[in-house]
């Protein structure tokens, strides 16, 4: 080994624990792009803020008895975004399926909740039987909005009719449009609002969901930070009160996560809206999430 090797290494790297590519189960990859946000600009700075967060807190997870320290993660670093919404999309998806190809599980960190439709794209044969799982305080089904058809409010509809997952569902749902709510019922896109999720309890929620996603190969799970009231994550892109507890989020995720998923992201913080309590609260996201996922290979 080489002094360069030894004692060189990239400063922010996500958790601090850094495998070669080919040695890792999991692909850390930031996509900071944020050109279609329409009210708080920012997340752009998300994957950096959340990178810097996950080498700040402490990395056992009490739920699984795993610490992220032990496991195969690798940081590829962040997209080539471009202003072009749909050339950033299109890379996504290639980088993306590269990263299925070998086999191993991308962690995508946004940005702007329009990533998750270049993810979705890079799943390519395997969309058709995949259930996506989407938590968010917002349906983002509008056809357009601001003049745009392809945007933070409107990707979860284009990628309904573009990208046909087996399935859709939505959880923490409190911020919707009538037209949002006529579509998501002609297109049996169901969802839970955070309102039903604090009166029927996590453990029923999470019941319904593992119920809902029997039938599926594969699932993919999608996570804005805006689920989480804004109490305890104040930086978001697009905040909305009566949100869900961290807790409760944890708690569902931990409840569906199993050998069936096959990437997640987690999008949308704006680090410059707070002290960095939502970035944390990301980085605590991915390591809950990571090692549910490490705790289903013991299952096997």
């Amino acid at each position: 080994m080489s002094y360069h090797e030894l004692f060189v290494s990239q400063s922010n790297v996500f958790s601090g624990f850094q495998k070669p590519f080919d040695k890792a189960d999991y692909i850390i990859l930031g996509v900071p792009f944020d050109v279609t946000s329409t009210y708080r600009t920012g997340a752009r700075f998300g994957p950096n803020a959340i990178r810097q967060a996950s080498l700040n807190i402490e990395t056992y997870s009490f739920r699984t008895d795993i610490d992220v320290e032990e496991l195969q993660l690798h940081d590829s670093g962040d997209l080539h975004v471009s202003t072009d919404t749909e050339k950033t999309l299109e890379r996504l998806e290639l980088v993306i399926k590269d990263i299925l190809e070998t086999g191993k599980t991308p962690v995508t960190i946004g940005g702007e909740h329009t990533i998750t439709l270049g993810v979705m794209k890079g799943l390519g044969n395997k969309t058709s039987k995949t259930a996506l799982v989407s938590f968010d305080a917002h349906l983002d089904l509008r056809d357009e909005f601001m003049g745009l058809k392809l945007s933070h409010t409107t990707f979860m509809r284009r990628l309904n009719e573009e990208v046909k997952p087996a399935k859709i569902l939505e959880v923490g749902t409190r911020a919707v449009c009538k037209e949002e709510l006529d579509y998501a019922e002609k297109a049996g896109i169901e969802f839970f609002t955070a309102q039903q999720i604090r009166t029927e309890g996590t453990e029923r929620i999470a019941k319904k969901l593992r119920e809902k996603l029997a039938r599926y190969k594969n699932v993919y799970l999608s996570v804005d930070m805006d689920i989480l009231d804004p109490a305890y994550a104040p930086a978001v892109q697009n905040p909305e009160p009566e949100g869900l507890k961290t807790h409760t989020l944890l708690d569902i995720l931990r409840n569906i996560c199993d050998n069936r998923v096959i990437g997640f992201d987690v999008v949308e913080v704006t680090p410059h809206y707070d002290h960095g309590t939502s970035a944390i609260q990301a980085a605590k996201t991915i390591f809950e999430i990571l090692c549910y996922l490490e705790k289903t290979k013991e299952r096997r």
